[in-house]
């Protein structure tokens, strides 16, 4: 039987579970700390219940990277059963997690299997990467060419979140250029991306339906009428994020366009309330895959 590739994350890329379960990704939980317990992330706790606990309690989250063995648990399974692994984890600007892969990519005994991508970035953009990766290994691309194809997405993929309050970037030392907004008795609403692995201040909005609207344009001036890709997503807020999606959807041509909710990993630094969109798009060079050259 011919080797094939299996691509490999960490649960920060907020990848819906169908998509994980179709295209045999392989997800290393990130490990989230309230008090004295420590859960895995989308294992342990649900969203809907880090959500409550997150509302109510006193004690803030603290997320820590997965250990050395939950990642040669995912990585040494991946390789038994595909061969060969492209693991594609959250840049190491935000978090520990990419080196402690590189670190365990390196003691296993067929090392030249396994490589390890920098993303670039985070949440449903850091998905993007991960589909499209594992899209070309589904269409029978080798390690290289699936290597490359996720390298390329790093450069495409952008994102940009709305928040309700800026103090949970900020107690997790991730807000970069929005930090003077801090404490501000003003109701506003601050959106956000990443830039070179900082978390970046983009606008300040009164309302989430004018970010919504400044959302949109940012697409629109980017695809120039081609058709995007595009993931919305949410922490405890799926009502205003069904909103985004239906806006995205009058408003550009989607390859593909779903709704998907932060883990509680990412929860715990965005707070509840956050709404986003991932998107990347479209061009002659993706991946032809089932289903997903239509309109949204």
């Amino acid at each position: 039987m011919s080797e094939r590739v299996i691509v490999a994350t960490d649960s920060s890329a907020n990848l819906p579970d169908s998509l994980v379960e179709e295209l045999d990704i392989r997800v290393v939980p990130i490990c989230l700390n309230i008090g004295d317990r420590t859960y895995r992330d989308g294992v342990d706790l649900t969203p809907t219940e880090f959500y409550r606990l997150l509302r109510t309690s006193t004690e803030v989250p603290k997320t820590s990277s997965p250990s050395v063995a939950d990642f040669l648990q995912v990585y040494t399974k991946a390789i038994e059963d595909g061969n060969e692994v492209v693991a594609i984890h959250i840049t190491p600007k935000l978090s520990s997690i990419y080196r402690t892969a590189v670190m365990t990519s390196q003691m296993i005994d067929d090392a030249a299997k396994i490589r390890i991508v920098d993303s670039g970035c985070s949440t449903m953009a850091q998905g993007f990467v991960v589909l499209e990766a594992a899209r070309a290994a589904a269409a029978g691309a080798d390690l290289e060419g699936v290597v490359a194809r996720a390298e390329e997405m790093t450069q495409k993929v952008r994102f940009l979140a709305v928040l309700e309050t800026l103090d949970y970037l900020y107690r997790g030392g991730r807000i970069g250029n929005a930090a003077h907004l801090v404490g501000t008795t003003l109701r506003i609403k601050p959106m956000v991306t990443v830039r070179q692995g900082k978390v970046e201040l983009v606008a300040v909005l009164r309302t989430k339906s004018q970010a919504f609207r400044r959302m949109i344009q940012e697409i629109e001036r980017e695809a120039q009428g081609r058709p995007v890709h595009a993931g919305v997503f949410h922490s405890d807020a799926l009502e205003e994020a069904e909103t985004l999606q239906h806006q995205v959807a009058e408003h550009v041509e989607c390859v593909e366009l779903f709704v998907t909710e932060f883990t509680p990993v990412m929860g715990a630094h965005a707070g509840p309330g956050l709404v986003g969109v991932a998107y990347y798009v479209d061009d002659d060079h993706c991946i032809e895959h089932e289903g997903a050259r239509k309109s949204c």
